[in-house]
């Protein structure tokens, strides 16, 4: 896990990311070491794509909190038909931009915005989505309410990961038509999978 770190406007990339497997497995992309950047540990990654193994082939993916983008592009890398991400950090956004460029990955859309403002319309449904936000902001919840609202394909599976200190709290107000399949706690790190059913 990346410690927070300040970053100044120019700031060049200071980190990478490594994609585990498929069509760019063990490729290193580089990140932007941005303030409340917390890229998914590969141990934790390793673990989630696990779960997900069976559903990301051909399936519609979106990337809420996107940062470094590891997850979005573990998925693209996987054989997912399309990868949203979606990003507020405009130097963060532009560096996914350059990284779906280094993998000349065409079927990735990224949307330097906030994830609460992209999620107020509803444009199409998700069969995959990551929620990995920026720890002690709450923004699960409002996440979740908002997905619920017409961007959920049938039997999407939504992945959650966030500070396990916070988790009962933040997790006290999902849908009632969202199962947990899966749960672990890596450390600080609390990560579960949900299904939606319509």
């Amino acid at each position: 896990m990346s410690k927070h770190k300040k970053r100044s406007p120019n700031a060049s990339a200071t980190g990478n990311i490594r994609i585990i497997a498929g069509s760019h497995r063990g490729r290193k992309l580089p990140v932007l070491m941005a303030e409340g950047l917390r890229p998914t540990t590969d141990r934790v990654k390793e673990t989630v794509f696990n779960w997900l193994m069976p559903y990301i082939p051909g399936a519609h993916c979106l990337d809420c909190f996107a940062g470094s983008g590891g997850l979005g592009f573990e998925a693209q890398s996987r054989g997912a038909e399309q990868v949203t991400f979606i990003e507020l950090d405009k130097a963060a956004a532009k560096q996914l931009t350059h990284n779906a460029q280094l993998l000349k990955a065409s079927n990735v859309i990224i949307e330097n915005n906030s994830a609460l403002t992209f999620l107020q319309k509803p444009s199409k449904k998700f069969d995959v989505v990551f929620i990995d936000p920026p720890f002690r902001k709450q923004f699960v919840q409002q996440t979740v309410q908002l997905l619920n609202q017409g961007w959920l394909a049938e039997q999407a599976l939504i992945y959650i990961e966030m500070e396990s200190d916070a988790s009962s709290t933040e997790l006290a107000g999902l849908p009632i038509n969202w199962q947990l399949l899966k749960e672990k706690v890596a450390g600080q790190v609390s990560y579960r999978l949900y299904q939606f059913t319509a």
